[in-house]
């Protein structure tokens, strides 16, 4: 439904709302509590761009890692904060694309579901790959072959997901509070290591280890640069917290505690880990196929330390899995409302929860085990670059929509919640030019990240060709909605 339509939904007289309705948001429980979301966003803020993805960026920036950590955190918190107002103005399960919807008109929602889709499915594949190279850390798995453990993660994940979202709420938590304890208690250790001077793999933890092996700096400015694309998949799943408000009861109150905590939660536990990490031991010693935390904890003469924090790392995995396919399940019910997506999208099971999207992501995933079978040593770096496009696309939407929010409410057609982003436009235009720099930095890297932007051109025409399939349904979607609107 165009943004027209809306405008002209709300000035009739019979239209008691403010805003527009979401058909999307019909028929959903809100089972989910405050301390559901609370850790939604700590699990969202904590995942397996920091447990696996820090090794190799580690090895290749050096601990200007940390740096990459903290500026791309920023302007991360700047994306969920304008989320956060845009969902006290009006909850939706739809989130963004509801709100694309309202300031972007169809157009703009059909862009941002589907790249949001692109972004969680080929993430779905990052998560599966990682699980199965953390299985790997186990004698007992290795003959086992990457995709059969990819294959099966994918459908225990599915299993659990498909039960309701009171069940996902609780698997997100205790998730969450499990990466939450062990992330703590490595810091701890590291600070224990670091005070005691501990040799770590025959190294003396200290400053001393980073001045000896190049500095800040060890490889220059452009390794940097070029793993902070990376570094924003990392906090790819902070919007959760939009989405989630919708099946909660008090977002009003719930979503700016969740918010707010984002800023301390990066500071804490990514850039603090990071600098830890670079204090025990030389970037050159961590390794992109375990993680950092794994490799530290098994240096240091405790071999049950690095199973006990791979297996939390396992967990971290999953859990991004899982949140994966509760996203795309509640974005493609709101766009298959409107026509934009499949019919079966639509369908909930009678445990309120959008089976049909949740499954149409888990077969993207299943092609991801494909993928693990073919080039195995290469898929997660590859999923990880396609899943960056669709993330980078979806928080410059976010942006904009809140930008328009902002101009419209000047202009006195509607009213902002007391909960804000600051500075507007700046903010929103400081934000939208760094993401595009990141997109445009995964030019450097000839392997994989140009090959990715090559495939821009071909997203382009497949969503220019599926919106001629669906814009005639999209039309008739609009039209009935209006007519609900105006009863």
């Amino acid at each position: 439904m165009s943004k027209q339509a809306v405008e002209s939904a709300q000035a009739a007289p019979a239209q008691a709302a403010q805003t527009p309705a979401d058909a999307g948001d019909a028929g959903y429980s809100k089972d989910l509590k405050a301390r559901h979301v609370n850790m939604i966003a700590i699990g969202g803020a904590i995942g397996t761009g920091l447990f696996l993805g820090a090794g190799g960026r580690l090895h290749d920036a050096g601990p200007a890692l940390a740096l990459a950590y903290l500026v791309c955190g920023i302007f991360a918190f700047f994306v969920v904060r304008a989320l956060g107002e845009l969902v006290l103005y009006r909850p939706s399960s739809g989130s963004f694309v509801s709100y694309a919807r309202e300031f972007l008109g169809e157009k703009g929602a059909y862009v941002a579901g589907w790249m949001y889709f692109l972004n969680w499915s080929t993430t779905g594949i990052a998560d599966i790959t990682a699980i199965a190279l953390y299985t790997h850390y186990w004698s007992f798995f290795t003959p086992i072959p990457q995709w059969v453990l990819a294959l099966i993660a994918l459908a225990v994940v599915l299993a659990v997901n498909l039960i309701s979202v009171k069940i996902f709420g609780e698997m997100e938590f205790w998730f969450a509070i499990i990466k939450v304890a062990t992330l703590v208690a490595f810091m701890f250790v590291g600070i224990f290591l670091l005070a005691t001077q501990h040799h770590v793999d025959g190294y003396t933890p200290g400053m001393k280890l980073i001045s000896d092996h190049g500095g800040v700096f060890p490889h220059g400015m452009m390794p940097v640069v070029l793993v902070m694309q990376g570094v924003i998949f990392a906090y790819a799943a902070l919007e959760l917290v939009g989405v989630a408000a919708g099946e909660t009861e008090q977002p009003e109150k719930i979503v700016p505690r969740a918010v707010n905590s984002i800023m301390w939660r990066v500071g804490l536990f990514y850039v603090g880990s990071v600098v830890l990490l670079a204090l025990l031991l030389p970037g050159s010693v961590y390794t992109a196929d375990q993680s950092p935390f794994v490799t530290v904890l098994s240096k240091i003469g405790i071999p049950a330390a690095g199973d006990v924090m791979n297996l939390v790392v396992l967990t971290a995995a999953m859990s991004s899995l899982n949140s994966g396919l509760y996203s795309t399940g509640r974005i493609l019910r709101s766009m298959a409302m409107s026509g934009s997506a499949p019919k079966f999208t639509r369908v909930m099971s009678r445990s309120q929860v959008p089976y049909g999207g949740i499954l149409l992501t888990c077969g993207i995933c299943v092609l991801g085990v494909g993928l693990n079978y073919l080039v195995p040593s290469q898929a997660f770096e590859i999923v990880l670059n396609v899943a960056s496009l669709g993330i980078i696309s979806t928080w410059v939407i976010i942006m904009i929509c809140h930008m328009i929010f902002v101009r419209r409410a000047r202009a006195g057609l509607v009213t902002r919640p007391h909960f804000q982003l600051k500075f507007s436009p700046v903010t929103e235009i400081a934000t939208i030019a760094f993401l595009l720099v990141c997109l445009g930095m995964m030019w450097d890297d000839h392997e994989v990240g140009r090959k990715t932007l090559l495939l821009i051109p071909v997203i382009a025409v497949m969503l220019v060709a599926g919106w001629f399939g669906v814009r005639r349904r999209v039309n008739a979607g609009g039209d009935r909605e209006l007519s609900e609107l105006t009863k």
